[in-house]
């Protein structure tokens, strides 16, 4: 069985980590277990050294989000697979051994991501990933039972094993190998879409990532960065638009670019209109932040490694105007 390493970040999370830790040492009897801090204030290193010392604790010497702490995180980490496990996951039982199995089965496949739901309402996908994610021409991401604000209830609609584009960073698990091949995350991102980023680096490069339904774990998200804070909007916009500067087919690039600029601006529009005017600042303010390293992440292009990307060509079309809520497996390039 090749080995694996469950790698959890934390900053500051004592409460997350006293309220999931159980459920991670109970039922990951396969992994080594760590926990990689990036420079917390409070005690929660403490908390593991005393209550976990079976734990690896990996201590990062500044806050440097999810991008930069996972990386430098993990060049200590030998183990062949890693998943790397937000702070507020509970996973459940036998939820390492499918991956594995899987990863072992097929030498392709270089990402899994677990079945997610919502820890506030187990019956229900949760946010984050829900059953595998994919991506629409213009950059906007959405899950198979996630779509935009839409969140479906599982009744089994997505028991499968199938190639997804992108896996959630709640719960992800990757190759160690490729994990370096692709040096890690994108460390400009600092947090928000750096898994999206990573994902669509592997697949230009003939990597597969799939979703493994026989895995399930519980997401609270949200714990970390909410839903409603102005800084998740800045940075899910801004990273967005590096994420297609770095990876978007060279014919199509600007004019992608110039139709997600003017569906970035409908979104500004919708947060004024509903009173959120700090949203609309947030957009504005990565769109400030996306001219000042267009030219930064131009260089960072892989010019001969580019496929096609999108399983539909505007989910907002779809999800706005043609009223797709849920995820149809028939998307295809004409919605």
């Amino acid at each position: 069985m090749k080995s694996i390493a469950v790698v959890i970040l934390n900053w500051n999370g004592k409460g997350l980590l006293e309220q999931f830790l159980p459920s991670v040492m109970s039922h990951s009897e396969v992994a080594a277990i760590y926990v990689a801090d990036n420079a917390s204030t409070d005690d929660s290193i403490a908390f593991v050294k005393a209550n976990y010392p079976a734990i690896h604790i990996i201590q990062n010497n500044g806050n440097f989000g999810y991008a930069k702490g996972y990386n430098d995180a993990l060049a200590n980490v030998e183990e062949e697979i890693y998943a790397l496990v937000n702070s507020d996951v509970e996973v459940t039982e036998g939820w390492l051994e499918p991956v594995i199995e899987l990863f072992e089965q097929d030498p392709e496949t270089a990402i899994i991501q677990p079945k997610i739901l919502d820890y506030k309402n187990k019956t229900h996908f949760e946010y984050a990933g829900a059953a595998g994610g994919f991506i629409d021409k213009y950059g906007y991401p959405f899950c198979r039972g996630r779509i935009f604000d839409t969140i479906e209830e599982d009744n089994g609609q997505y028991d499968d094993i199938t190639e997804i584009f992108w896996a959630s960073g709640a719960c992800f698990f990757i190759r160690k190998d490729v994990y370096r091949e692709l040096a890690g995350f994108d460390e400009d991102f600092f947090a928000h879409q750096e898994e999206i980023d990573l994902c669509w680096r592997a697949f230009n490069l003939n990597y597969k990532a799939r979703f493994c339904h026989k895995s399930v774990i519980y997401h609270v998200g949200g714990a970390t960065l909410n839903s409603i804070n102005p800084r998740k909007t800045y940075l899910n916009f801004r990273n967005s638009l590096w994420m297609i500067v770095k990876n978007v087919p060279a014919l199509q690039l600007f004019p992608v670019l110039f139709m997600r600029m003017l569906l970035d601006g409908l979104a500004g529009i919708r947060f004024l209109s509903k009173g959120q005017a700090a949203h609309f600042g947030a957009i504005l303010k990565a769109h400030f932040s996306f001219y000042i390293k267009f030219f930064h992440f131009i260089n960072k292009r892989k010019s001969n490694k580019y496929k096609n990307y999108y399983k539909t060509k505007s989910i907002v079309w779809a999800y706005f105007i043609k009223g797709g809520k849920v995820f149809d497996k028939n998307f295809n390039n004409s919605l």
